[in-house]
């Protein structure tokens, strides 16, 4: 995504002294739309006063969620907003105001620093304490109140703010945006590596977020065996398909999931259990380690991390175990609505 980006910023270099009838078709919808890249980029270095104004304004709204916002306001531009809490905190996030109607309200982002690092400083979804059967819950961040990070590095570190806890929402949405993207273009279709959301209200059964959900399936070491995993929801896709989303893990970890799924609290063989499998649904094999994100304080030594195992075999490597680079070089982040 972002390779293809890059490599058209040379192509407008040239694009004064070349006519569109000189240029192949597909060329033609690249160029334009780096062209609107480069010029959302020249547009947001300068100081736009009035576009400030508008942007601070709006923490006079008083809403706890971008599905407030939309309905309350009719507000209807991607961004940054204010948010306040049921305890009256005001806090910043992004709202995804144009997918799927609207109303996404980003609550978290899973980053991994380094998929060297086995459960060090950075790894705020597994464990920042070392790889230790002792701490079976880790950090224990996906059923606290902890937050953490800023909406604008959401992409470059992990991030998680009041309204994971704080919103009740019935959906979720995921987007996999390339490491330190950043937030001004994010809703560019040509960003993501993977987008979706589900649309049968499933968090409704579950509390209404991730926080209640994983009250009931802890993300915790030994807490139960390889099979016994949380809920398995469809997804609807808005970038991507299920044979992209099979491509971008490793040719091994095809054989154990269905695409077209988020699945929640997956446990592997060696009895780790992680929060996410974002887009699968682990059927054989219990490998998840693989293929799933965040987890509990324990795993097997080549394990531990927010991407667990993801470079197994070779970071990025499209053989055996690992996953894409692409994948492994991407930030999850998660809203409601």
């Amino acid at each position: 995504m972002l390779h293809n980006i890059l490599l058209l910023f040379v192509g407008l270099l040239s694009l004064e002294h070349v006519s569109f009838a000189e240029v192949p078709s597909s060329q033609i919808v690249n160029i334009t739309e780096t062209r609107e890249y480069a010029e959302r980029t020249q547009n947001f270095t300068r100081t736009n006063f009035e576009h400030l104004v508008k942007v601070r304004n709006r923490s006079m709204y008083v809403v706890r969620s971008c599905k407030e916002l939309r309905d309350r306001y009719d507000e209807r531009v991607d961004g940054v907003y204010y948010l306040t809490t049921g305890n009256g905190m005001l806090y910043q996030t992004y709202c995804d105001m144009t997918t799927a109607g609207g109303g996404w309200t980003l609550v978290a982002s899973v980053h991994e620093n380094s998929v060297y690092g086995r459960c060090t400083v950075g790894d705020r979804w597994s464990s920042q304490q070392g790889n230790n059967a002792d701490l079976p819950d880790g950090d224990g961040n996906w059923s606290n109140r902890n937050t953490f990070g800023t909406v604008e590095s959401a992409t470059s570190d992990d991030f998680k703010n009041p309204g994971y806890y704080d919103i009740t929402a019935e959906d979720m949405s995921v987007w996999h945006i390339p490491n330190n993207f950043p937030l001004e273009f994010w809703n560019l279709e040509a960003a993501a590596v993977l987008r979706y959301h589900t649309g049968n209200r499933f968090l409704r059964l579950y509390g209404g977020n991730l926080f209640q959900l994983f009250k009931q399936y802890p993300v915790r070491y030994n807490v139960g065996s390889c099979g016994d995993r949380g809920p398995a929801i469809p997804i609807v896709y808005d970038h991507g398909d299920k044979e992209s989303t099979r491509m971008l893990y490793g040719p091994n970890s095809r054989n154990e999931f269905e695409p077209g799924f988020i699945t929640f609290r997956a446990i592997n063989r060696e009895r780790a259990a992680m929060a996410i499998c974002s887009g699968v649904k682990p059927t054989v094999g219990y490998n998840t380690e693989h293929y799933c994100i965040g987890g509990g304080g324990y795993f097997h030594p080549e394990q531990c991390g927010d991407f667990p195992s993801f470079d197994y075999d070779r970071l990025g490597g499209y053989q055996g175990w690992s996953a894409s680079r692409e994948m492994t070089e991407a930030a999850v982040l998660l809203f409601y609505r």
